[in-house]
């Protein structure tokens, strides 16, 4: 499969592209930095911003699917929301219409998911992201693609367990879960339509 990346230097973009690699898959992967992203076989890195939108449509065209794992990384203005809107209109541009796009435990619905005392941190250090990842899950809903928004809990860099909870049961409470773990259900979502137009928590 041909995938398109975006937030291929964060964390989690860095599980998606080494697994996706591992797997056999061909990934194109947009960078601000391109000297950030190791050269190696089945790697196209385009150098950009997801805000430019000839430079997402270049590295969305002839893909059979996106994984959108934008983050801030200490950004004034979080980009989940305005770079992911750049990233649907290009698939619809494409005809491209798999799309599986990261977000957290504690946006939208899910807030009851996560423990009070990490909402009362989230909420005073991380609004402005929880209200941008919030505005990018309703771009994705409204989108009429075939997206897959994931929700995972307190990201760790532990090595992949493939051991992790996930659904769509709300009482699926939060817990700590390795990036290479998150990275790994993303992958599966890419063929598998259990949670399609759906958003599964992993945990």
């Amino acid at each position: 499969m041909h995938i398109a990346l975006f937030g291929a230097t964060g964390g989690t973009g860095r599980q998606v592209l080494a697994q996706a690699l591992e797997q056999g898959h061909s990934v194109t992967a947009l960078a601000r930095d391109p000297t950030k992203l190791t050269p190696r076989d089945g790697l196209t890195t385009i150098g950009g911003d997801v805000l430019d939108a000839t430079a997402v449509v270049q590295c969305i065209q002839g893909a059979d699917a996106v994984i959108c794992a934008l983050g801030s990384h200490g950004q004034q203005t979080p980009i989940e929301a305005r770079g992911t809107e750049c990233i649907l209109t290009a698939m619809h541009e494409t005809g491209v219409r798999r799309l599986v796009v990261v977000s957290s435990l504690g946006v939208g619905d899910s807030r009851a998911q996560i423990p009070w005392g990490f909402r009362l941190v989230m909420d005073l250090l991380l609004k402005r992201i929880l209200e941008a990842k919030a505005e990018q899950e309703r771009l994705v809903m409204a989108s009429g693609l075939d997206w897959i928004i994931v929700r995972p809990g307190g990201l760790t860099d532990g090595p992949r367990t493939s051991a992790y909870r996930f659904g769509v049961d709300p009482t699926l409470k939060s817990g700590r879960i390795a990036r290479a773990d998150v990275a790994d259900f993303m992958l599966r979502q890419l063929t598998d339509d259990t949670f399609l137009r759906q958003i599964p928590a992993v945990t």
